[in-house]
């Protein structure tokens, strides 16, 4: 048995979903097209960007104001209906995703999917999956408040410690892709890294970013970690100075 002192400081990464794990935002933003497009309204490439990483309420009731004459549940259950048929068709995942997930697997790190698409999508993504990565999921439709809220990253660390009661947010790795996710994974106070991809990320001193998780190793997660262990009042300065690290935006 490890003693307390040798216990690895990074214990988890949690997974944000749609434009981290795969490129399902485009599908998102096909959806929203055809959906407007029914209803006889007209739905822009910027109205589209404003609904990156947002809850699905939230997105539902964008779609109103543009015209969609549907209650918020009919709205999400066409939107997710959409996508997870396109998803049957073809999973498009990002660069670096899949390898980062099996390494984390064999390495014995947790992982935990942290979304806000509903369980459908969720769980069609996962079995896409080869192994089993995920512990669990926290999808959308299992919180009262969606991103860029932090409650559904609180839940995720609240899970992990039924398990392991020693684990805190300190000990969890965030992976995310948008603006709104970045803002629940650093409110939650886990260590969150960056991966901008459809739309630019505003700077943020409290973050990493990485262009992409190609390459990406558990190592370079472990070292985050153990820098904001180290001392977290020099987090930000060794991040730029960290090679494995990534940079700051």
């Amino acid at each position: 048995m490890r003693s307390p002192a040798s216990q690895p400081l990074l214990k988890a990464a949690l997974w944000d979903m749609d434009g981290t794990i795969v490129d399902t935002e485009r599908y998102w933003i096909e959806a929203e097209h055809a959906l407007v497009a029914a209803h006889g309204g007209e739905w822009s490439h910027e109205k589209a960007m404003q609904l990156v990483g947002q809850s699905l309420v939230f997105s539902a009731g964008i779609l109103q104001e543009a015209g969609v004459e549907l209650e918020v549940r009919e709205i999400i259950d066409t939107l997710t209906g959409h996508v997870v048929s396109l998803v049957r068709e073809s999973v498009p995942w990002r660069p670096g995703a899949r390898e980062l997930l099996d390494e984390l697997h064999t390495a014995g790190v947790r992982c935990a999917l942290v979304t806000m698409s509903e369980a459908p999508l969720a769980r069609e993504i996962v079995a896409s999956l080869p192994k089993p990565y995920f512990e669990f999921l926290v999808t959308g439709d299992t919180v009262t408040q969606g991103k860029p809220h932090p409650e559904a990253y609180l839940k995720a660390v609240q899970l992990l410690q039924q398990h392991d009661p020693e684990l805190d947010h300190r000990h969890c790795v965030a992976l995310e892709d948008s603006a709104p996710g970045v803002a629940a994974a650093v409110a939650s106070g886990v260590v969150t890294v960056a991966i901008p991809h459809i739309v630019p990320l505003p700077d943020d001193p409290r973050r990493a970013t990485w262009d992409t998780l190609a390459g990406r190793t558990v190592a370079d997660l472990e070292e985050l970690v153990t820098l904001r262990h180290a001392d977290a009042g020099s987090w930000n300065l060794e991040l730029e100075r960290s090679g494995s690290g990534g940079r700051l935006d």
